[in-house]
């Protein structure tokens, strides 16, 4: 059997972003998956559609030779759950992430669990694409992180689409098919710890809870990193 440092060397890890982020997201995760050997590659979506999005993801995996992991966070878990049925995809790790089931959405899973304060903090435009408020970003999203860090991920955001994006529906989840682990933020006030913690029992992934905001990635890199090369071994 191999190693899990020959493993993660022979191991590309995709990290799909959320809503309100791009793939600067992983800025702080990139550098220690490269110093364990993996080949970490943070995909940019467009965020205007589930469909779209997936496409972006499928284009990602096929210029990938060998194994990917999948690493989705907030709404990149959606992505990664309709997304992750290509052979070369050995596991999904949801961040903090949506893992909704067949006929369920972010939105939809979000809506239906317990109330967050993150949807007070939301501004619609005229076609239904959804921007996080700067109030929302420093109490709902990344509350444990620098006034500074706070405001460049409010200046970089990038609104999603609430119908086609964070509204459609999942066809066919691949969590029922690959083997998950999911990281559950316990002050996460963007998607509620109590619904992460459903999401992660019903797809039997292996847990593991940090004190962290929605945005663990940025607030406590070296636990992401430690539970992917878990997933990558």
């Amino acid at each position: 059997m191999m190693g899990t440092t020959t493993m993660a060397r022979e191991s590309t890890i995709l990290l799909v972003h959320g809503a309100w982020a791009n793939a600067s997201a992983w800025q702080k995760v990139l550098p220690l998956l490269a110093e364990a050997g993996t080949t970490p590659i943070a995909i940019a979506l467009p965020l205007t559609s589930l469909e779209a999005d997936t496409a972006t993801l499928a284009r990602a995996i096929a210029l990938v030779e060998g194994p990917v992991l999948l690493v989705g966070h907030s709404y990149g878990g959606a992505v990664i759950t309709q997304g992750g049925h290509d052979p070369k995809v050995t596991g999904l790790v949801y961040i903090n992430g949506f893992a909704p089931d067949e006929g369920e959405s972010a939105g939809s899973l979000g809506a239906g669990g317990p109330p967050t304060s993150l949807p007070d903090n939301l501004l619609p435009d005229a076609e239904g694409f959804l921007k996080l408020t700067m109030k929302g970003v420093a109490e709902s999203f990344a509350q444990d992180l620098t006034p500074a860090e706070q405001a460049l991920i409010f200046a970089t955001q990038g609104p999603a689409s609430g119908p086609h994006a964070l509204g459609a529906e999942i066809t066919s989840p691949a969590w029922k098919v690959k083997p998950s682990w999911y990281l559950r933020g316990t002050n996460d006030h963007a998607i509620h710890p109590e619904l992460q913690a459903m999401m992660a029992k019903r797809m039997d992934a292996k847990t593991v809870d940090t004190d962290s905001s929605h945005v663990p990635m940025l607030s406590q890199p070296r636990k992401v990193v430690d539970l992917l090369l878990q997933a990558v071994g």
